[in-house]
């Protein structure tokens, strides 16, 4: 890999205090500005550049509560938790979507934890229900900016699936390859949604697991607005009847920990799927966006384009991102536990620039 820059994005006491510019999960870059999110809050953090020609710096960071936008599962209320793990964003001409991961998760053994404490805590599995959400938010301009609201005030409303009714875990429940990883967490190989990317009226979604004898798993759905009620989102059936398409992808073992479109062409951020530094490359479905994909992607359909840094416990690349126009070729590379040479004095954290093949 040939890192041509870094750029800094710079996030408020707020964000930096809920350890966002940390936790980094998901970017995409919209004209002037930058959407990013981190997998500890639910928000949808705005950044905006300070030379939208030739960005070195994102910042007078804006925080979006998804809460505050549509309804989400779990209620409402100081003692809701407020963490949705949002881990992928899309943006479309005129809206911005977001998914959480669906996963489960396992406690962790720390430091002061030893013996029957620290076994008893790896027996704990438990799942948030605003984890399980896909939101689709209209985008209007504001002062000059990108800005996700309620009500676009031409008919379209924010929308979520997955607050009543089947969610996604629902729908894979009787599922012949994903249904017996629904009860396993996350970082074990169980369904874990890393990476969202959107053509047309096709939401794609890249699971991190599991990952089935070495085949990572995409997932492509048709959501609409319900017209009983335009808050909610339903999914349309594809001609055999099912409400979810299943791609499978071979990523040498790796699952999909971010998706980005290019043209007709899907990027693939692959990684490990269990709690591994790397290794990470960024593929190349060739046509992942056209209607008609193929089902099993590999050969030349799928080529890798470029290898991307780890770290020891730090690092980790989850967030990948066209730079400006899609010709340029420039990917955007955000990192969760970014290592301490990524974090700047003013608190900000440095996100790498890399040039594809």
């Amino acid at each position: 890999m040939t890192t041509t820059s870094t750029v800094t994005l710079r996030f408020g006491s707020s964000a930096r205090e809920s350890s966002t510019h940390t936790n980094l999960s998901a970017v995409r870059s919209d004209g002037p500005v930058l959407w990013v999110a981190g997998d500890e809050t639910a928000t949808i953090e705005r950044l905006v550049a300070d030379d939208p020609a030739a960005p070195t710096c994102y910042g007078d960071q804006t925080g979006f509560s998804l809460a505050d936008l549509v309804p989400l599962p779990g209620g409402t209320g100081p003692a809701v938790e407020e963490e949705a793990d949002i881990e992928g964003i899309a943006r479309t001409p005129d809206a911005l979507w977001a998914v959480g991961s669906h996963s489960l998760r396992r406690r962790r053994i720390r430091d002061e934890h030893d013996g029957e404490r620290a076994l008893r805590r790896l027996a704990r599995v438990t799942g948030q229900p605003r984890r399980q959400v896909l939101v689709r938010l209209p985008v209007v301009d504001i002062d000059g900016l990108p800005t996700p609201v309620r009500d676009d005030g031409a008919g379209t409303r924010a929308a979520v699936f997955g607050t009543r009714g089947k969610d996604l875990r629902d729908l894979l429940a009787d599922d012949e390859h994903l249904a017996p990883f629904l009860p396993i967490p996350g970082k074990d190989n169980g369904l874990d949604v890393e990476g969202i990317a959107v053509s047309g009226e096709r939401v794609h979604l890249g699971l991190r697991g599991p990952v089935l004898r070495g085949w990572a798993v995409v997932l492509e759905l048709r959501p609409e607005a319900d017209p009983d009620d335009p808050t909610r989102l339903r999914l349309r059936r594809f001609p055999d009847g099912c409400r979810y398409r299943k791609h499978v992808l071979r990523l040498a073992g790796l699952g999909v920990r971010d998706l980005c479109p290019q043209g007709e062409d899907l990027l693939v951020l692959a990684g490990p799927t269990m709690d591994l530094d790397g290794p990470v490359y960024v593929y190349r479905w060739h046509g992942g966006c056209a209607v008609e994909a193929p089902t099993v992607v590999r050969g030349e359909v799928l080529t890798r384009e470029l290898a991307l840094p780890f770290g020891d416990g730090d690092d980790h690349a989850e967030g990948i991102g066209l730079l400006g126009p899609a010709e340029d070729g420039r990917l955007l590379v955000v990192y969760d536990s970014p290592a301490p040479r990524r974090l700047t004095p003013d608190g900000g954290v440095l996100a790498d620039v890399v040039r594809l093949p």
